[in-house]
């Protein structure tokens, strides 16, 4: 009897989506539009994202160019950018809005690389109450006899290949966040 872990698998992918969307939210020395993907804007009466009332552009490395498609919405934007608590320059001008980007200071850098150790460690915590759950229905499966001790064996080995996987992949996008951070 072959064990279905596709709900596992889209659980992990999940995990790892999760991560990847998390490191985006933690701002390094250089500026990309994607940090701001968290912003919420108060804009005709509900909550928006920044890029849904602007364009976002790239000025320089550590600078960015918020145009608003309706210029009543700028103050707005301002300060959806200010109460973020992202610790980015706002400036507005007759062209929209510059975001600037400070240049990280050591323990800046030392506090983010916490925060991205923890939110690994939040989708390790994730992996690991998927993976338990697939052993439970595993245990009960053989407790029910329609499954033999050697198909559990190898169905355990199996989920736990796709966890050291899954780990390492975890692991590598962590590692790629934490060189950001120290460049």
């Amino acid at each position: 009897m072959a064990y279905n872990f596709s709900p596992f698998k889209q659980s992990i992918k999940e995990a790892e989506e999760w991560l990847r969307r998390e490191y985006t939210g933690i701002r390094t020395g250089r500026a990309t539009p994607a940090i701001l993907d968290v912003v919420k804007v108060e804009a005709y009466g509900s909550e928006m994202t920044i890029t849904q009332l602007a364009n976002v552009s790239i000025e320089d490395a550590r600078m960015l160019r918020i145009s608003p498609w309706d210029a009543s919405q700028t103050k707005a934007i301002e300060k959806g950018l200010q109460i973020s608590g992202l610790g980015l320059s706002v400036v507005v001008d007759d062209k929209g809005i510059r975001v600037m980007f400070p240049e990280l200071t050591s323990d800046r850098r030392a506090a983010l690389v916490k925060i991205a150790k923890q939110k690994l460690e939040d989708a390790r915590v994730t992996l690991r109450t998927e993976r338990e759950k697939v052993i439970k229905e595993l245990d009960k499966q053989k407790k029910e006899g329609t499954m033999s001790e050697d198909e559990q064996f190898r169905l355990k080995a199996e989920l736990q290949k796709m966890v050291d996987d899954t780990s390492k992949t975890l692991e590598e996008i962590f590692n790629k966040k934490e060189k950001e951070i120290a460049e």
